[in-house]
């Protein structure tokens, strides 16, 4: 790849960051941008594109400047209508995530050096994302505060503000969504992009952030958009306690089961498409109305509800029995194999550890995450400064320090849903790994068909699902299946020129 170095730097005040003493020695400009020239070939097609880091300022309602976010923005060179181009807004979750997942590993036009099924490999760093979105949308990756290089800033006697005042300005579910609308609004605005269709991707907790944004975006700063992609989507305020909480979990258990072939041989020789709907129609059916007797339930019913969930689940009917029907997921990662003496990945169950001890109720680590650690954090730091020229001695925070979380008063789901109802262009878009223990897949199916009771709006609502985990990107097969869903998703939701934003009468 090819890059041009082109430098516009602003800046207003400098920042330090909060995190530490030797953080607050590091010097970060909270308004500048570098943009470099590249080229690339997507789905066997060669463009050019330009790709600008920089920070922009949070501001308050006095117009001072109160955090400074990192960002990285791709845009098509050869785009000649600007307005019809589409925008793709992303943030990762956590909370306290950076955008690095997505960014260098699904829609950005790089992506990790990792084998075919998203395992470490040396030397780190990245390449050509074949399947990249940009050539149908230009990507921003937004890190907020206190994520990749984005802080906190000292306010005008040059102090940082307290943990308190911290939480109620950024670190809380309706605080991340009001100051990061507000934030968008800005780069929009100094993009001249307010034409441009525009579309939100959030993975994991983001997918909560975007929930509340598209209605925040729509109430408080009159932006409409046109899509919404919720990729491995957390908790949006639609509750799933009790006996749905626990029954959800079974056919996650199943697809786990099978892809380590640990079913009886009559489920193993299906594929699991053939084996998923059949345990869904059983849990919807049969599991979560058995889990609401409780302790009433007969001892027939329970004995026959524990044999088919150890059917489905791979665990003995035995231990079942002895959690009351109700198996926890971190008992399932570090019971599953415990006869192999490894336990399985809790956002991948693809992904295998070992244990210090066989014995146990959970597995001593995330087997996933530490691998992840390993691949994204040395590719994300060199790419920043080897290919995009961004220089800084700030560290970039993988995972930043933004607890206590606020999660009171979490109505995202109700918002996207009235962000919706509102707005006749707004579709949304459910994708998940089949093997996802931390965000399930079937819980995602189950917000969407909660999400819109009245069933009027079914038509603007899909999931997708995929053979691997929370990022199931990193799975070769699945970053074309999953990019391609994405394409296609924004494509069917840009209307043509005659089709007005209303409701027909019936």
């Amino acid at each position: 790849m090819k890059a041009h170095h082109l430098v516009t730097v602003f800046t207003l005040l400098l920042i330090f960051s909060p995190l530490s003493k030797a953080d607050n020695e590091r010097k970060l400009p909270i308004d500048e941008k570098s943009t470099t020239k590249h080229s690339t070939k997507v789905n066997g097609k060669k463009f050019n594109y330009t790709a600008t880091t920089g920070t922009q300022p949070v501001w308050d309602s006095e117009g001072n400047p109160t955090a400074s976010l990192f960002y990285t923005y791709y845009q098509r060179s050869d785009v000649k209508n600007k307005s019809s181009r589409p925008l793709l807004i992303s943030f990762n979750g956590g909370p306290g995530s950076a955008s690095v997942w997505m960014h260098v590993a699904y829609t950005g036009p790089r992506v990790l050096n990792v084998d075919d099924e998203g395992y470490p490999l040396q030397p780190y760093g990245v390449k050509t994302n074949d399947y990249s979105i940009l050539d149908v949308a230009d990507i921003v990756f937004v890190n907020p505060v206190n994520t990749g290089y984005s802080r906190v800033l000292p306010d005008k006697d040059g102090k940082i503000p307290s943990k308190d005042q911290q939480k109620s300005m950024f670190f809380g579910v309706n605080a991340d969504v009001k100051y990061l609308a507000d934030w968008v609004n800005t780069f929009v605005t100094r993009n001249e992009l307010w034409r441009s269709p525009k579309y939100l991707i959030g993975e994991s907790y983001g997918t909560t952030r975007v929930s509340g944004l598209a209605l925040e975006l729509q109430a408080r700063q009159w932006m409409y958009l046109n899509g919404v992609i919720l990729v491995s989507p957390t908790d949006i305020g639609i509750k799933r306690d009790g006996p749905v909480k626990a029954a959800n979990r079974l056919p996650y258990f199943a697809a786990t089961a099978w892809y380590h072939k640990a079913l009886n041989s009559d489920l193993q020789q299906k594929d699991l498409s053939d084996i998923l709907p059949e345990v869904e129609k059983f849990t919807i059916e049969q599991y979560i109305p058995a889990l609401a007797k409780g302790g009433f339930i007969s001892p027939e019913e329970k004995q026959a509800i524990a044999e088919k969930v150890s059917f489905y689940s791979g665990i003995s009917v035995t231990e079942v029995l002895r959690s009351n029907l109700d198996i926890s997921a971190s008992y399932f990662w570090k019971e599953l194999l415990r006869d192999r003496e490894q336990t399985i990945g809790r956002l991948d169950s693809r992904y295998l550890g070992i244990d210090e001890k066989v014995t146990g109720s959970r597995p001593d680590y995330n087997a996933e995450l530490t691998s992840w650690l390993h691949s994204f954090t040395p590719a994300i730091n060199s790419y920043l400064r080897e290919e995009l020229n961004y220089k800084t001695d700030i560290k970039y925070n993988m995972f930043g320090s933004v607890h206590p979380w606020d999660r009171s008063n979490n109505n995202t789901g109700k918002n996207l849903r009235l962000a919706m109802a509102q707005n006749p262009y707004l579709n949304v878009m459910f994708q998940s790994g089949y093997y996802d223990g931390a965000t399930n897949y079937f819980d995602a199916k189950y917000t969407m068909w909660q999400l819109d009771q009245s069933g009027k709006m079914q038509d603007r609502l899909s999931f997708k699902g995929y053979r691997s985990g929370h990022m199931m990107y990193l799975r070769h097969e699945d970053l074309k299946a999953a990019n391609d869903d994405i394409r296609q998703f924004i494509k069917a939701s840009l209307p043509n020129k005659k089709q007005a934003a209303k409701y027909e009468s019936k």
